[in-house]
């Protein structure tokens, strides 16, 4: 443990100097977002209209739809980045993602509820939110009725048939909404979307995720040894199952929020941890804001793309899938080579 820790603080200049330069290429493609759309702008337009000496047209486009979506973008990625390496280290597993105790496919079931009952588009977020954390509820509930049995396992399949029945009750009511006004609405949600986002719609959610991202810094050494095991975790004087509990609340509050926002949105979890444990390693101090920064960074490309690279606006899941499903296949690919 010692050893650890000191191999921590002797790596901590070079991880504060990468940490430093992956913010500062957040930075950089979150300016140049500002400026791609239909509306393009030059970079001194955008820096005008950043200080509010622009245009009016200028100064319109960037603080009422650049600037919100950017910031969308940026969070969505982020919170979805963290809470996918969380789960990971928390389960053991790499390829666990952050719908894995049933998440998103709860608040995916409440979004739609809130759509097929007219809701007002706050409700819809809102009940999106609601369903996100009932379902992980009723996952840890039920888990600590079943006993004689491994904890971290049963939460995963309790988490699965949790959320393969909020999936049949969503595609209950897809069948029974009206084809012509509803339907393509919950469609397009269950594929996620940063569409006429405002800064209206960021805000509920915004102190949620750094609610949840805080417990998850200061617990991170805790979820480092929780990778060991819980034997191990034991011996070093970490409670397991007290540990366990807040990260998996922490994630699952950081996915309710950002799912609420944005939609459905797969692979972010799954494969962003994994760039960037190749890139600063498997220690969770490391891992989390290396995670948060790549996240942020790839989907705001990912949202760009899906906004300018045809006429309709593309659903974000569909890029997110194009992109993950290949990197899933390398990554289970490369995996068998390393088990043999």
């Amino acid at each position: 443990m010692g050893r650890g820790t000191t191999a921590e603080l002797r790596g901590s200049k070079p991880g504060l100097t990468l940490t430093g330069g992956m913010a500062l290429c957040v930075a950089v493609l979150a300016f140049g977002a500002v400026m791609i759309g239909p509306y393009g702008l030059s970079p001194g337009q955008t820096l005008a209209a950043l200080v509010g000496r622009g245009d009016g047209q200028a100064e319109i486009v960037v603080w009422n739809i650049r600037l919100p979506r950017v910031a969308a973008a940026l969070l969505v990625g982020a919170a979805l980045a963290a809470a996918g390496a969380s789960y990971q280290a928390l389960f053991r597993n790499p390829l666990v993602s952050p719908d894995i105790l049933g998440v998103s496919a709860g608040a995916g079931l409440g979004a739609v509820a809130g759509i097929f009952l007219s809701l007002p588009v706050a409700a819809i977020q809102a009940s999106a939110f609601v369903g996100g954390m009932a379902a992980v509820g009723i996952v840890t509930l039920v888990a600590s009725m079943v006993r004689n049995t491994d904890r971290t396992l049963t939460l995963v399949l309790i988490g699965v048939v949790i959320g393969a029945l909020a999936g049949a009750a969503t595609s209950l009511l897809k069948v029974m909404a009206d084809p012509y006004d509803q339907l393509p609405a919950i469609t397009f949600w269950l594929l996620g979307s940063l569409a006429a986002i405002t800064t209206e719609d960021i805000l509920p959610a915004l102190p949620m995720v750094l609610i949840g991202l805080v417990p998850l810094a200061l617990l991170r050494w805790r979820i480092n040894v929780l990778s060991l095991g819980d034997e191990e975790a034991r011996a070093l004087g970490v409670e397991a199952g007290r540990t366990r509990f807040l990260v998996i609340a922490a994630a699952t509050l950081i996915t309710a929020s950002v799912t609420a926002l944005a939609g459905v949105v797969g692979w972010v979890g799954l494969v962003i941890p994994h760039i960037a444990r190749m890139i600063v390693g498997p220690g969770f101090g490391r891992l989390l804001p290396a995670s948060v920064l790549i996240g942020a960074g790839y989907l705001l490309i990912v949202d760009t793309a899906a906004r300018t690279m045809a006429h309709a606006e593309v659903p974000l899941g569909i890029l997110t899938a194009v992109i993950g499903a290949p990197f899933f296949v390398w990554l289970l690919a490369r995996g068998r080579r390393g088990w043999s």
